[in-house]
C-alpha cells in the first residue's frame, strides 16, 4: 500500500492523490474514488439455488433454504486483475448496484494529511 493509500476494506483500498479505488492484493486500478467501485469490477449474478443446497433431497420431500430466484439473486463483484472476490450481496433481479460505500474524500485527504488516517 502506498503512502498516499487508505485501507477502506479488506480488498479496495483508495489512493487519496489520485482518488482512485485499488484492488489491495494486486493494486489493479478500479474506478474513480468520487464513483462506486462495483462499476470498475467484474460482476457475476448468480441463482441463490446454486449457494444455498437443500437440506435434504429426497424423491418425497425436498428442504432447501435458498431464495427464490424469481425474487432474489447474488451478486458477486471480483477485480479484473487478480479475481479476488471484492464483495457479494442479495439483490432482486433487474435492481441497479448498491452503493454501499459513499466518503467524504476531501475529509479523508485532510484527517490523513494530519496523521489521523492510515
Amino acid at each position: 500500500m502506498a503512502a498516499n493509500s487508505v485501507a477502506i476494506t479488506e480488498y479496495l483500498e483508495i489512493d487519496l492523490e489520485a482518488e482512485r479505488w485499488h484492488c489491495r492484493r494486486c493494486g489493479h486500478d478500479i474506478g474513480p474514488a468520487r464513483e462506486n467501485y462495483k462499476e470498475g469490477l467484474l460482476v457475476y449474478e448468480r441463482d441463490p439455488r446454486e449457494i444455498h443446497r437443500p437440506i435434504l433431497d429426497d424423491t418425497k420431500y425436498e428442504f432447501t433454504y435458498a431464495p427464490d430466484p424469481s425474487w432474489c439473486r447474488i451478486i458477486e463483484f471480483y477485480c479484473p486483475s487478480c479475481g479476488t472476490m471484492v464483495e457479494n450481496e442479495y439483490l432482486p433481479p433487474g435492481h441497479p448496484l448498491t452503493r454501499d460505500i459513499e466518503l467524504d474524500i476531501d475529509q479523508l485527504k485532510q484527517r490523513h494529511a494530519q496523521g489521523e488516517a492510515k
